[in-house]
């Protein structure tokens, strides 16, 4: 298993690890500060190196339990140590993003009751859709300003590792309509924005909402008798 750093702190731009198993086209190692994506977070991007050598992060695999840095091209062999290096400009607009969504998911939760039935994101944009049987402007613009005094009030972000029995005790913790959370995972971990919103996630966040910045709602649609989109996007 590889640790996963970013759990733990999503603010760590390098990290050293062991590559414990390596194919032509990847390595896995010991830990890793990557994202490799994942609940519709977009997966870091970066490098490892070491000594002379030199590769680019293509994209993460899963196989057997393991996570699989797949390379632009293989020069690390088992038992190396590494450098990672994230694309941090790149991270940190996801990280306000995320924790952006996670602002709309708590105000629509908490005045409107709305589940959450899709969503997705990149830097500095994102989407949700969530069970409302009707989306008019007046209705955005309330939920906009509303939103943006949640960034306002610099709320703390902050995140913790649950057994599965333990953090499904937490109501209201899972906000999709449907539980997307395998059987298998026996260790939860969740994100709490204080005061507004406590939900099981993986993702990477900052530790404030002030970090977030002016959110703006800039498009949205019907997807379904009951099911309509938000489509935000942040200052750069």
């Amino acid at each position: 298993m590889t640790k996963a750093i970013y759990h733990v702190d999503s603010y760590v731009k390098e990290f050293e690890a062991q590559v414990i198993a390596a194919s032509e086209s990847g390595v896995v190692l010991d830990q890793s500060a990557f994202y490799p994506g994942g609940g519709g977070q977009a997966r870091d991007q970066g490098t490892l190196r070491a000594e002379d050598s030199e590769a680019f992060v293509v994209k993460f695999m899963r196989d057997q339990g393991k996570l699989w840095h797949v390379l632009d091209h293989q020069p690390f062999s088992e038992g190396m140590y590494v450098h990672g290096e994230i694309d941090w400009d790149r991270r940190y607009q996801i990280m306000r993003t995320h924790t952006a969504m996670h602002i709309l998911c708590g105000v629509i939760w908490r005045d409107y009751g709305a589940s959450v039935t899709g969503g997705n994101m990149e830097p500095l944009r994102g989407r949700m859709d969530f069970e409302f049987e009707s989306m008019q402007r007046e209705l955005v613009d309330e939920i906009q300003e509303k939103i943006n005094l949640e960034v306002k009030a610099a709320r703390e972000v902050r995140t913790a590792i649950l057994p599965r029995e333990e953090a499904f005790q937490i109501p209201d913790l899972i906000r999709t309509k449907i539980n997307l959370l395998p059987k298998g995972i026996l260790q939860v971990r969740i994100v709490e924005i204080v005061g507004l919103d406590l939900q099981a996630d993986g993702g990477t966040h900052v530790a404030n909402t002030k970090e977030v910045g002016k959110i703006e709602i800039v498009d949205y649609k019907s997807k379904g008798a009951i099911n309509k989109r938000l489509v935000v996007s942040l200052e750069s």
